[in-house]
Formats: structure tokens, C-alpha cells, sequence
């Protein structure tokens, strides 16, 4: 299986910074989450927060997005925020790690935890506010 070309990201400095600290806490814990947490910061253009276009998830977004022909609308948060029941999604999990830095339009496919991979495409962000700042 030919592997494919991941998209490129745009992440702001404050989500960068944090969750690079994020992903660096998280070594001894779960090495490969953190190796994936890294590589997809390493990847990604760091714009300043305000220069962010909207279209881009970012932490704090409430978007939608399609896997497996079905849509999910989750809201991209920090590990402690993160409640299935109310869609907020951590983004120490595998999906949560692929929706950041992507566009609307955008699709990239990640690796559940049972092992299977899937594709998910990003088709809408909520025009709300984000978690920068303090």
C-alpha cells in the first residue's frame, strides 16, 4: 500500500508551543503518540495566533468532518477538557492529533487505536472562539 502525502498544516505559535510541551510530557507515557504529536508539529507552518486563517482547526475549534462516509462534529480540546459525551475530543488521541493544523477541504488519514486506518476529510469549522491566550 502506497503511503500518501500528508497536507500541510498551519498551526498558530500559542497552540504550537503548548502542545509541543504537550507532546514532550507525554514521552514516557505513550512514546508513539508523542512521536506523532512531534512529527506533526515539526511539519507544520507556525504563523502567528492572529494571522490564522479561520478555515484552520485549531485548539478550541468545534468542526465537522466525515470518516467512513459518516460526519462527526467534535470540539478539539486539551486532554483535561476532553468529554465523548459532550464531542470534545482530546487531541492526545490519534484523531485528534490528525485534525490539527488541517483546512477545511482538507483530508489526512490516521491510525485508530485498534490498528485500522481511516480517512477523514475536514467540512466545516464553527466560526467561534479559540483557546489562545493564557
Amino acid at each position: 500500500m502506497q503511503k500518501k502525502r500528508k497536507p500541510s498544516i498551519t498551526i498558530s505559535r500559542t497552540d504550537h508551543d503548548r502542545l509541543l510541551g504537550l507532546a514532550n510530557a507525554m514521552e514516557d507515557r505513550d512514546p508513539a503518540l508523542a512521536e506523532t504529536m512531534i512529527g506533526e508539529l515539526e511539519r507544520a507552518r507556525v504563523v502567528e495566533d492572529a494571522a490564522v486563517p479561520e478555515t484552520v482547526v485549531r485548539m478550541g475549534s468545534t468542526l465537522t468532518y466525515t470518516a467512513d462516509d459518516k460526519p462527526q462534529t467534535v470540539t478539539l480540546v486539551y486532554p483535561g477538557e476532553a468529554d465523548i459525551t459532550q464531542n470534545k475530543i482530546s487531541v492526545t488521541t490519534p484523531v485528534g492529533t490528525a485534525l490539527i493544523g488541517l483546512s477545511v477541504g482538507q483530508a489526512i488519514d490516521w491510525t485508530a487505536r485498534d490498528g485500522r486506518v481511516h480517512r477523514l476529510t475536514v467540512t466545516h469549522i464553527d466560526k467561534t472562539e479559540h483557546m489562545d491566550g493564557p
